[in-house]
């Protein structure tokens, strides 16, 4: 059984759930930090009071807008209403903590803002067409849309958040990992084979986590 093969069964298997799952992961970071609003309040509003020296109330308002405004854009996204408006919501997120934390100025937190909001975009534009594609935002080489610079876009944008993965250094596994991963990420951006790559990458990068954060 070839590759497409496979992942047309996979598709065929998960169908139900797999829309779910690859919205929550587009979203995850937003959630994440949401919650990370939550339990370091203080934290987060001492440090914008004594970047801005702004006043607790303002750096308080700063950190409520942020935490109200993330967990509330994905929960819309994850439940399917109103999801442009909270993805101009996150978008809104987005410009106002790349403001507020001198994000501009951090390469590495410049290309990871840059990649959420391209999977904003791929959001943006699968709730458009509803129902066209089974992973969000990653159609094949062969479709003809008119969201379809949006989706590659989204895509390419998508891109930047590997590229803080990459590790660069001479060991082999380093060498493996970045030659795997951009090849696969590639693949994902320019659409080819797009679910197969898709789902091949999504494996290869938990797998990765798992070794480099050492869970187990």
């Amino acid at each position: 059984m070839d590759g497409d093969k496979v992942s047309c069964l996979f598709l065929r298997v998960t169908k139900q759930y797999l829309p779910h799952v690859a919205r929550l992961c587009l979203i995850s970071t937003f959630l994440e930090d949401g919650f990370r609003m939550w339990f370091q309040w203080s934290e987060q509003r001492d440090y914008i009071d004594a970047t801005w020296s702004c006043g607790y109330f303002l750096a308080s308002i700063f950190v409520f807008i942020n935490l109200f405004g993330q967990l509330s854009g994905c929960i819309l996204v994850l439940s399917r209403n109103f999801v442009p408006y909270a993805c101009f919501g996150l978008f809104g997120i987005i410009a106002l903590q790349t403001i507020a934390y001198s994000i501009l100025w951090d390469l590495k937190f410049l290309m990871r803002n840059l990649a959420l909001g391209g999977g904003l975009l791929l959001l943006l534009a699968e709730s458009r067409s509803e129902g066209k594609s089974m992973f969000a935002g990653v159609p094949t080489m062969r479709e003809s849309s008119p969201k379809q610079y949006m989706q590659l876009g989204g895509r390419v944008l998508l891109v930047l958040m590997f590229m803080t993965l990459l590790h660069f250094d001479a060991s082999f596994f380093s060498i493996l990992q970045n030659i795997v991963g951009t090849a696969l990420i590639i693949l994902v951006a320019v659409g080819f084979k797009t679910k197969l790559a898709a789902l091949t990458l999504v494996i290869w990068l938990f797998a990765i986590n798992i070794y480099f954060n050492a869970f187990l």
